[in-house]
């Protein structure tokens, strides 16, 4: 049984749109596909009439300093994003949970905006990017339009993204500067499901022996990828100490809410864990601010 009838490889957002808007029936776009075509398999994504393949789009898999941000287009493969110099030299979190995804097969194929668009509250690229501050580019017919990350999710498995209509284009992130850094941890089983126990991203900028500015991701701690403003709060403007990190981890139970996962692990786990999660990814992110 075929799990599409037609398959176009438009070489612009343009014709990709066209692609979509005219097909006639059910029509999907597909990058690295590793999510969508093990979901039509399995029976989880409703029937599909037509794919319309972003890889062959040169605007979807650019990688780029624009202005004064960076570009990392949706369709550019995870192991490109990891092994690149302006990854590492401005998002570096963004690079470290993309290397956490998957093994090297499927890292040479899936692509970040696949990660991000499959919308589940614990996904690595999506956790690093909601503390790097990125905007969503995402194109219609209408034109074009920028979407805070957040603004994508609805639910577990839920984009805001209309896949018939609209396609993410790309992310927009701000560029780095002196004493700013971030760092991405993550916790897995060691062998069996590659779902994330937990994962945790952390940004900051620090002036002189304070933390200047900071923003956290935590995953999964609801419905959708969330920041965790009460521990943001808790550390800006404080000095980096024992007694600043023992406020932060207080003020993090205070506002997450693990639930029990028989795929991933109990409440209890999950928050035994974020203590150690937290503390190691404020250490990484604020020596590396050092080191300007």
């Amino acid at each position: 049984m075929n799990l599409w009838q037609n398959y176009l490889r438009p070489n612009s957002v343009e014709e990709a749109l066209a692609g979509l808007t005219s097909a006639p029936g059910p029509a999907c776009p597909i990058a690295g596909g590793t999510d969508l075509l093990l979901d039509l398999k399995q029976g989880n994504h409703p029937p599909v009439h037509t794919l319309v393949d972003l890889t062959t789009i040169p605007e979807l898999t650019a990688l780029e300093i624009r202005a004064d941000g960076l570009f990392i287009g949706a369709a550019v493969a995870l192991s490109h994003m990891v092994s690149s110099e302006l990854v590492q030299q401005h998002a570096q979190a963004l690079g470290e949970a993309g290397q956490l995804v998957g093994g090297p097969q499927v890292r040479n194929t899936a692509s970040l905006g696949g990660n991000v668009v499959h919308a589940l509250p614990a996904a690595d690229g999506t956790i690093a990017l909601m503390v790097l501050q990125a905007q969503a580019e995402i194109a219609d017919l209408r034109g074009r339009r920028m979407v805070l990350l957040a603004e994508l999710f609805l639910g577990p498995g839920k984009s805001s993204i209309d896949p018939q209509r609209e396609i993410l284009v790309g992310f927009h992130l701000p560029v780095r500067k002196a004493h700013q850094a971030s760092a991405f941890r993550r916790i897995m089983r060691a062998q069996g499901t590659a779902l994330p126990i937990l994962n945790l991203s952390v940004w900051l900028e620090r002036n002189l022996e304070r933390i200047q500015a900071v923003r956290i991701g935590v995953g999964p701690g609801g419905p959708t990828p969330w920041r965790s403003s009460m521990v943001e709060d808790s550390l800006r403007g404080q000095p980096f100490t024992p007694v600043t990190i023992a406020a932060a981890k207080e003020a993090m139970l205070k506002q997450v809410h693990f639930r029990t996962s028989a795929l991933r692990a109990s409440a209890e786990y999950r928050t035994h864990l974020v203590d150690n999660l937290l503390t190691v990814c404020l250490e990484t992110a604020w020596k590396r601010a050092e080191m300007d």
